[in-house]
């Protein structure tokens, strides 16, 4: 048999690169970062400001649960839900309206005269986040490759970080104007809809699969004959056994307690005024910057180095860095801010490890069109019912056993424990790579026609 006679000829003609080019995909990731640097604005509100916020409403200091876990347990039915609105509709439509347009809610919350009306508000206004953090880490997976996903997380959330940092400031002042709380919001949700004509005008979907190697040659619709989502194709999710352990590390994962909660323990523990304690949340946001950027790279080059094992491992550092970083700045009585500033920073750095490793650990072994829902799942229902019970024991014990001691269990304890879960991951993190890696050469063969 000749070798002309054994090669298949190639039934799809050559599919015109359907990875956004680098200009495109920047645009998308400015667009889409300050949509969300907007919608984590509008949780600092809530964290920076609270003191004064207490005082305006009358409230008690378990109110501080409250709204921070309504606004995460709204997104357990959000975020999932806007994931199957975007595959009927696209990514776009969602995005402009959930993390655009619905800025108007958070406008509405600093109109509110009292608890209800303000819980009932802010949640409202928290179900539209809950949109980018389902989406956006499915739209880097489908415009990067696996060996620049996570300097590309890295990217995002170091820019996130970077306009915190400004925004943190700018936050606390606010707290020296009357009603500046209210202020912040009705900034806030002008912002949104800003971004959501920013997003409707700039934004361009790169397609389901494209940054593949195995797929990305292929047209959409080849791809997408392959990825159409099913109820059991959503239920598989569940049979990945490395994806399921990446679920009880998030639960796990107690850190977002010191953004909720660290100014209000610098105030109730350690006594400083609100405005400087609010000071704290500029190193923290400087801290998760440089850890955003710093961990998107080394997570890469580690995954280069050894990609079964490299990404596990510098996980399990940055927990247990964290809980180092977070005794030494909760735990000990430092007799003046600046050593809380120097610690609330090292917790920002150590925190920002996590976004750059962990979502390219999921994207490894998660089919390219059940990544949105995996993200949903991830973030918007596990880890929001797990910051929500954190949130509700952090607001509720610390009336009984002090936040300090709060902090010590519920984050220090927590986040060292999460480090040595991960050792579990190896083993079935390898067999779940090549199981994917498997899979996509499949799809590739059947549109090409060679799987006979």
């Amino acid at each position: 048999m000749s070798t002309e006679q054994a090669v298949p000829a190639d039934p799809i003609p050559p599919a015109k690169p359907s990875t956004p080019s680098a200009r495109g995909r920047g645009r998308n990731l400015t667009v889409l970062g300050g949509s969300m640097l907007v919608d984590g604005g509008e949780s600092s509100m809530i964290s920076g400001l609270f003191p004064v916020i207490r005082a305006s409403l009358g409230l008690s200091l378990g109110a501080l649960g409250i709204l921070t876990a309504a606004a995460r347990l709204i997104g357990v039915v959000a975020g999932p839900g806007w994931v199957w609105l975007a595959r009927r509709t696209s990514h776009k439509a969602v995005l402009v309206i959930a993390t655009g347009f619905w800025g108007i809610w958070a406008i509405l919350a600093g109109l509110a005269q009292n608890f209800t009306q303000l819980v009932i508000l802010y949640t409202i206004s928290a179900a539209g986040a809950a949109a980018g953090h389902a989406i956006v880490p499915e739209i880097i997976g489908d415009s990067f490759d696996d060996a620049k996903r996570g300097r590309a997380v890295g990217w995002l959330y170091g820019g996130i970080a970077a306009g915190a940092a400004v925004l943190a400031p700018l936050i606390g002042q606010l707290a020296r104007v009357e009603d500046g709380w209210r202020y912040g919001f009705f900034i806030a949700g002008g912002l949104n809809v800003v971004f959501g004509l920013l997003i409707w005008a700039f934004y361009r979907d790169p397609g389901t699969g494209a940054a593949e190697a195995q797929l990305s040659d292929l047209t959409q619709e080849a791809r997408d004959r392959e990825s159409r989502v099913t109820w059991a194709k959503v239920r598989s999710l569940f049979g990945i056994r490395s994806y399921v352990l990446l679920l009880i590390s998030r639960l796990l994962s107690s850190h977002l307690l010191v953004g909720a909660f660290g100014v209000v323990l610098l105030v109730d523990a350690f006594g400083f005024d609100n405005a400087v304690a609010a000071a704290v949340l500029a190193p923290f946001g400087i801290g998760y910057l440089a850890g955003t950027f710093a961990g998107g790279q080394i997570a890469d080059r580690m995954h280069a180095r050894s990609p079964l094992r490299g990404r596990i491992a510098f996980l399990q550092v940055a927990q247990v860095l964290f809980a180092v970083f977070a005794y030494f700045g909760t735990q000990v009585g430092w007799n003046a801010i600046w050593p809380f500033l120097v610690m609330f920073g090292l917790m920002g750095f150590a925190m920002g490890l996590n976004p750059g490793v962990n979502r390219p650990l999921v994207m490894s072994v998660v089919p390219p069109e059940l990544r949105g829902a995996a993200f949903a799942v991830y973030v918007s229902v596990v880890e929001s019912l797990g910051f929500a019970v954190y949130t509700l024991l952090a607001g509720f014990l610390a009336e009984a056993i002090g936040l300090q001691a709060v902090f010590l269990w519920l984050v220090v304890g927590l986040m060292t424990l999460n480090g040595a879960f991960l050792g579990l991951l190896y083993r079935p993190y390898a067999r779940d790579v090549t199981n994917m890696e498997a899979e996509l050469d499949r799809r590739r063969a059947h549109a090409l026609g060679n799987d006979t």
